[in-house]
């Protein structure tokens, strides 16, 4: 009997256009790959649309709040969907970046200095000694990043903006210079380790997603023992936070010359980018799983209770 695979795509967080793209990716694959697929464009009556189309599996390819941070989780778990990638707790600790480092610390992954304070507090004065960086404690795709410069007289003043979107608190981070690494792992197996290269200040939304916006450096030129380092540490964090499926760690390290050598881990994505393109399937491919067995190894991986 065919599988039948609703692939959840879109939503209504400030990640809407990425989840499209990665939704609509899977799903072609998922096509091609003999699944019975429908695509669904998740509104608030979600719930309503699941009961209806009664899927064997839900593949999550939302982004952002609501699809990343345990609140679409539970909801398969109540209807008693089996989902790919991680599980309530997971999602809603990874995706809040100020308890994901604790958590991560904690384990033994080196992270950067952080504060969790309000907006209009790291507006008035710094904080941390420049250079440091500001960002949303729950938002993806580098939305809301700041990076305030060594020589800053003072902090962003767009904090005080009563436009300003993403919530009253930030988080404020010490900037740590150096190359932008980037791991995945696959069920308990690290893969290999991309260089993200960019003209950019940083990888931010321009350098993710824009064409051109970005080299990948696959595997990185980093020594044995340092790709061995940073895949460890992938798998430490993923297994920390009691991450499923595929995420994705991302790293700075210090190694230009008369650089401090310091590795630190910023983060761990839970719904990394899914297009044929995106880093964690070009890491698959590079282990030689092509797309199409990507997407249904986390189709047959999913579950509920994860």
């Amino acid at each position: 009997m065919t599988k039948h695979v609703a692939v959840l795509m879109g939503g209504w967080s400030s990640e809407r256009p990425v989840s499209l793209s990665s939704g609509n990716a899977c799903a072609d694959a998922l096509e091609a790959g003999g699944f019975r697929v429908s695509r669904v464009d998740v509104g608030r009556d979600i719930g309503e649309v699941l009961t209806r189309l009664a899927p064997d599996v839900a593949f999550n390819a939302l982004h952002g709040p609501f699809g990343e941070d345990g609140c679409i989780q539970g909801l398969l778990e109540v209807l008693g969907i089996p989902y790919t990638h991680s599980g309530v707790l997971a999602s809603a600790l990874a995706m809040n970046k100020p308890k994901a480092i604790d958590v991560m610390g904690a384990a033994g992954v080196p992270v950067a200095e952080s504060r969790l304070i309000h907006r209009l507090e790291a507006a008035r004065e710094h904080v941390l000694e420049p250079p440091y960086v500001i960002k949303p404690p729950n938002e993806g795709s580098s939305f809301g990043v700041l990076i305030v410069n060594a020589d800053a007289l003072n902090p962003p003043q767009q904090l005080y903006a009563e436009a300003w979107p993403y919530g009253d608190m930030v988080m404020v981070e010490r900037y740590v210079a150096g190359r932008e690494l980037t791991c995945g792992v696959r069920g308990d197996q690290p893969l290999d380790i991309i260089d993200v290269v960019t003209d950019h200040r940083f990888y931010n939304y321009e350098a993710k997603y824009e064409k051109g916006g970005s080299k990948h450096i696959l595997p990185a030129k980093l020594s044995p023992f340092v790709y061995q380092n940073i895949q460890m540490l992938a798998l430490r964090a993923h297994q920390a936070l009691g991450c499923r499926g595929v995420s994705r760690a991302d790293f700075r390290y210090d190694d230009h010359p008369g650089g401090t050598g310091e590795l630190v881990c910023l983060e761990v994505n839970t719904q990394p980018g899914m297009t044929a393109t995106s880093l964690v399937p070009e890491m698959a491919a590079h282990a030689g799983m092509d797309f199409t067995a990507l997407v249904r190894w986390m189709v047959e991986d999913a579950s509920c209770g994860r």
